[in-house]
């Protein structure tokens, strides 16, 4: 026979409480006190409680869970550094509420749409996370029109009525510009991200504008689309074209990266005959050959205000916008003077 599930009436009468101080405590509530709430822990430890998510949404129209639809190519995915370091810092703050995390891969406009009407319909999620922002981005209208609660990952180009967490791109890409011709470099390029994402255009364009600000011309664009192929590509282009620049600034460190394999089958030495730098700092960039000098955006950070704000969101509380610490340049051994 099946074991009996202990209840939150089980634990008032284990705690010596009645059952709404019970559901306070184990809700992280105010109305008792602190030696109440841990007693009332304590005896829902020694029972082995664990909440009823089930009949939690049956009762309070909750979900108990978070929504993150990710339109890309499931094969590229893997490839990204960025998702696995956001996902963890979302999953830490809904591991702390014991909640879950409900996420879903798609690969093509009609799908991701057809996601999200599925998440608002079947009731699965409390609100959602939009990441990778585009140009005029529909997913702000559709979500708005589904009554679909979410948080942005920066804010959008078209108005939002949804709070966005932000992490601004712009000064690491511009550190990174004025570190290289304080090395005295000016044949810089910057091999970009797909012009389709917002966060793209603003590495593209802090780029554009931190040349213009160091009395430089532009310097060559080449677009990549943030995959090791991709970064390979335009590093070849770059390395045997007429225009040969002596330093690249690389829209993410899966690009760059890429680049120093490039350079060695070319003969061009890194950083002896070529400077380069990245963005995202992942955990390779620190141990590869030579030291990657990279861009810190803090995805796990970003994550875990991103949840937390949904939460809130999903509470019912007003939520503003946060503001997260701007990205940074982090100095290593894959630039030198020119």
């Amino acid at each position: 026979m099946t074991a009996r599930r202990p209840t939150i009436s089980d634990v008032a009468r284990h705690a010596g409480v009645s059952k709404g101080a019970v559901s306070f405590a184990l809700n992280g509530r105010a109305g008792v006190s602190e030696e109440t709430r841990q007693r009332i822990l304590a005896s829902a430890a020694e029972l082995g409680w664990s909440p009823n998510h089930r009949a939690r949404a049956l009762s309070t129209s909750r979900a108990f869970s978070l929504g993150l639809v990710i339109a890309r190519d499931p094969d590229l995915l893997g490839a990204d550094p960025f998702f696995p370091a956001f996902i963890a810092g979302v999953e830490k703050v809904l591991a702390e509420r014991d909640q879950t995390l409900v996420l879903q891969v798609v690969t093509s406009p009609a799908a991701e749409e057809a996601g999200y009407r599925r998440l608002a319909r079947d009731g699965r999620v409390d609100g959602v996370f939009v990441v990778d922002l585009r140009r005029a981005d529909p997913r702000i209208a559709l979500l708005e029109e589904i009554g679909l609660p979410a948080v942005t990952l920066n804010r959008p180009d078209v108005p939002s009525p949804f709070p966005a967490v932000i992490l601004d791109d712009r000064p690491g890409i511009a550190a990174a510009v004025a570190h290289l011709t304080g090395l005295g470099h000016t044949a810089i390029a910057h091999v970009a991200g797909p012009d389709v994402f917002l966060h793209a255009i603003a590495r593209r364009d802090a780029f554009l504008q931190a040349m213009t600000d160091a009395g430089l011309q532009e310097g060559q664009v080449v677009a990549g689309d943030f995959t090791a192929a991709g970064g390979r590509e335009a590093t070849q282009r770059l390395l045997t074209g007429s225009y040969r620049p002596t330093a690249i600034v690389y829209a993410n460190d899966v690009m760059a990266l890429s680049a120093i394999a490039v350079a060695a089958e070319l003969g061009i030495r890194i950083p002896e005959d070529l400077s380069i730098t990245g963005f995202d700092d992942t955990t390779i960039a620190a141990y590869v050959h030579p030291a990657l000098t990279t861009v810190r955006a803090d995805a796990r950070s970003w994550g875990e205000a991103a949840a937390t704000a949904l939460l809130h969101l999903a509470d019912g509380h007003d939520v503003v916008d946060t503001t997260l610490p701007p990205a940074e340049l982090v100095l290593r051994r894959s630039t030198s003077a020119c």
